[in-house]
This record gives C-alpha cells, structure tokens and sequence, in this order.
C-alpha cells in the first residue's frame, strides 16, 4: 500500500524520520523496507475511480478492517494507537469499534488534523484514535499537510 506513488513518497520518508521505517523510500516489494512498531491497514482495498470509495466499497472492504483490528488487539503486542489517515479511515475505523463492540463517544467524534479520541474496548483496554490529514497529492500539494504536520502526528503516537 502506498509502494511507488508519491502519496508513499511522503509517508515512507515521514515513517523513516520518525524512526518507524528503516528507509525512506518503498518502490516495490521486496526492496527492504522494514517497520518496526507500526503496521499500515487499509479501509478500503482498491484504488477507486477518482479516489472517491463509494459506499458500496466501503461496506464491501469493511470485514477486512473488522478482521485486521480483531488480530491486532489479541496479538502479542497488542494495538493502543490508530493513526486515521484522513476522514475517511476515520469513519471507518468508529464503524468497525462499534461493530467490535468498542465504545464510541456520542456525539460522534469528527475528524480532523491531530484529533484524537480514545475508543475503550469490551476486555477493559482501550484504543486511542488520532487523525492525520491524508498523504494523498491533493494535501501535500497545497500545503494542507506539510512534513512537519505529518511527523508532529506520528512523533505523538
């Protein structure tokens, strides 16, 4: 995910300042990129027309997300973190805690550029959930995210 395009440009270089990725580029698979702490999981798994998922996708993809955030959580290392990048990782992730059977704060919490909301789950642990402006061209190029944002939010996790 992320791999050769200059959305992946951004967040590998941003991963590897911030000491989560042992380089700072990814280009294709196998070419040594390692993360150490963190894991990328998708909301939706395709590139959809104009990079616009419809709600259709969106539901079609969500069991995947179910099933990522069920393993991560009962894993040896266990999830506290959830970076959302963009609204509509962030949507996605407060539909799959209510279906998990976490807590989600009413009204619900909005996104936006460092927020942050924490989402307790059902065995006592809980998930703090932080916003980040997508990667994506659009963002970076007019300055909607710059750099410095995108290692503040990841620093902060």
């Amino acid at each position: 995910m992320f791999t050769g395009d200059r959305s992946g440009d951004w967040l590998f270089a941003s991963l590897y300042r911030t000491g989560y990725a042992n380089q700072p580029t990814a280009v294709a698979a196998g070419d040594g990129l390692e993360l150490t702490g963190i894991r990328l999981v998708a909301s939706v798994r395709c590139a959809p027309p104009g990079n616009a998922p419809t709600a259709d996708e969106k539901a079609t993809c969500a069991h995947w997300l179910d099933r990522d955030l069920t393993l991560t959580v009962a894993s040896e290392t266990g999830l506290d973190t959830i970076m959302a990048l963009g609204g509509i990782a962030w949507e996605a992730v407060l539909k799959t805690a209510r279906r998990l059977g976490w807590e989600v704060p009413r009204p619900k919490p909005k996104f936006g550029h460092a927020a942050e909301v924490m989402l307790p789950r059902p065995d006592g642990g809980a998930v703090r959930l932080v916003g980040c402006y997508h990667v994506s061209p659009h963002n970076t190029s007019t300055g909607r995210l710059t750099q410095p944002m995108l290692d503040d939010v990841l620093r902060s996790l």
